[in-house]
């Protein structure tokens, strides 16, 4: 039995969370990829996987094979880079997570790079506005929104601000009226995502002044920004959109931002890596990359 690659498959089924999904990404028959765990299983003496018919998850062996089996492929990767005549060239796989919005307008770019520098490289983008945890997801890379939990067991590399802004429509503003203090937006119907500003409040703050949490009347939740930037646009309320998926829109005069003189706290754009030492080469081949590119793709926090 070929181990590394036995346990290449596992720890790629560990990440997709099902066969068929494993066997997509391998370019393999699902039958196969069964086959290849449950022999990886025999030679174990181990069962590493609870298998339904909804769902597949890790047992306790699992989860720690698959950390060991992740930091032994890393490291294989490694010693064969230091001896290679090629060892400039990038090759295999690198999981990458993104929040939606950025993942669908500023990511986009900055792998064109990764794709120009490191062609053999194949990139694995996934998109979800739920926290990626690199460490317990099995991801190389995962960019992420907002203040980041000290205790987090991953390493971080600021990427710069994302700003926020606060906007309406003029057909919106032309027959409902302006907006002109905080307090005015409780009156008017709120579109936000769903899980954000959950209290029914959203953070204004004047220039260097404190952060003030003020009312607003939701009127309707989306799952995903595009829904929510077309309402938007089309007058059916306000809301706040991250500066990449309206900066077009404000600059053509399609949007307006509300409330001159307040703006809406930017957040942290952070990318978070597993503690592996020493960083694989391709990781790090493509966090070099995307510390360069992504903060001059961001428009101003201000």
């Amino acid at each position: 039995m070929d181990l590394l690659a036995a346990i290449r498959i596992f720890l790629r089924v560990v990440e997709r969370g099902t066969i068929s999904g494993a066997a997509r990404d391998l370019d393999m028959s699902q039958p196969s990829v069964s086959e290849r765990i449950d022999k990886l299983e025999r030679f174990l003496s181990a069962r590493l996987l609870v298998r339904s018919s909804r769902k597949l998850s890790c047992t306790a062996e699992g989860r720690t094979f698959y950390e060991q089996g992740k930091q032994l492929l890393d490291a294989a990767e490694l010693t064969i880079n230091s001896v290679s005549l090629s060892n400039s060239k990038i090759q295999g796989s690198l999981r990458l997570a993104a929040p939606q919005c950025l993942g669908e307008i500023v990511v986009p770019k900055a792998l064109m790079n990764v794709r120009t520098a490191h062609p053999d490289l194949h990139v694995d983008l996934m998109l979800n506005d739920t926290i990626a945890d690199p460490v317990t997801e099995g991801l190389d890379i995962s960019l992420r929104l907002g203040r980041l939990n000290e205790n987090g067991g991953y390493i971080a590399f600021p990427l710069g601000w994302v700003a926020r802004k606060l906007v309406a429509a003029p057909c919106y503003l032309a027959a409902h009226g302006p907006i002109e203090t905080p307090a005015d937006l409780a009156f008017h119907p709120f579109i936000r995502l769903k899980a954000i500003f959950a209290s029914d409040q959203v953070p204004l703050s004047r220039e260097n002044g404190p952060v003030v949490q003020t009312r607003i009347r939701t009127a309707m939740t989306v799952s995903h920004w595009r829904p929510m930037y077309d309402l938007i646009l089309c007058g059916g309320g306000i809301g706040i959109l991250q500066h990449p998926a309206c900066a077009k829109a404000l600059a053509q005069g399609r949007l307006v931002e509300l409330l001159d003189g307040y703006r809406v706290p930017p957040l942290p754009l952070n990318a978070l890596i597993p503690p592996l030492r020493p960083m694989p080469q391709r990781v790090r081949a493509v966090l070099d990359l995307l510390k360069r590119d992504i903060p001059a793709l961001l428009p101003p926090a201000a």
